[in-house]
């Protein structure tokens, strides 16, 4: 297949891709937020489907982590709500792992067409520094862990950079203990009626995803200061 044609048939897949994820973002997205908004409607779902609703549960978390626009937390809040704070959060991170590499794999395939379905150019660019830096791996590795960062963003991103395959499973798995943990954690503070102990966890977790994404835009803010410098 000549340079033409392969440029014709991956632009052809990254519609279709797009068209799909439109498709599906509007037709399920809304009902899955919908029903992960209802905590106590899903736990009684969870308790009435025993051990096939972990693996429905393990789907939506991929399906969330692919389509990127749908946000994370609700699903984490929720898995505490219903399976506790110890298997919500195991459920969650391995459904999260499972989408990033997945996506991880597709922008391999597609390249920056595909990462551009779901950022904004200035988002990509936020994060275009990891690319080259020296310290990339260690860099990917502490922004995941700072709760409030675009953990999906990254996910689409890395796959654009070369860092090694075993290493992004890695990091994608730890980075993502801290942020799922409080929320989890504030999840099942809720679901034993824990209120107060739901409202220290879950300001807890507002502070530091707040001092995260300070954090996170210092990093990005520096690097992006020191590229123009160059």
């Amino acid at each position: 297949m000549n340079g033409d044609k392969r440029k014709k048939r991956t632009a052809g897949l990254l519609v279709l891709v797009m068209v799909i994820a439109v498709a599906v973002g509007a037709l399920v997205g809304k009902p899955l937020m919908g029903w992960i908004s209802n905590p106590e409607g899903f736990r009684s779902w969870v308790e009435a489907k025993g051990w096939s609703s972990r693996l429905v549960f393990m789907g939506m978390v991929i399906f969330q982590v692919i389509l990127a626009f749908i946000p994370g937390e609700p699903f984490e809040i929720a898995a505490g709500y219903a399976f506790g704070a110890v298997e919500g959060t195991l459920l969650s991170i391995a459904g999260a792992a499972v989408g990033s590499i997945i996506t991880f794999s597709l922008v391999r395939r597609f390249g920056m067409g595909l990462v551009r379905v779901f950022f904004s150019e200035e988002k990509i660019n936020s994060v275009k520094f990891l690319k080259t830096s020296n310290a990339r791996n260690i860099l990917f590795l502490v922004i995941y862990m700072i709760p409030g960062t675009p953990k999906d963003l990254l996910g689409y991103f890395a796959g654009l950079t070369d860092i090694p395959f075993p290493v992004f499973c890695l990091v994608c798995t730890l980075g993502r203990i801290p942020s799922v943990v409080t929320s989890t954690v504030g999840g099942d503070a809720l679901g034993t009626k824990s209120y107060r102990a739901a409202i220290l966890v879950f300001a807890f977790t507002f502070a530091i995803s707040a001092l995260g994404l300070m954090i996170y835009n210092a990093i990005c803010k520096k690097h992006e200061g020191a590229r123009h410098d160059k």
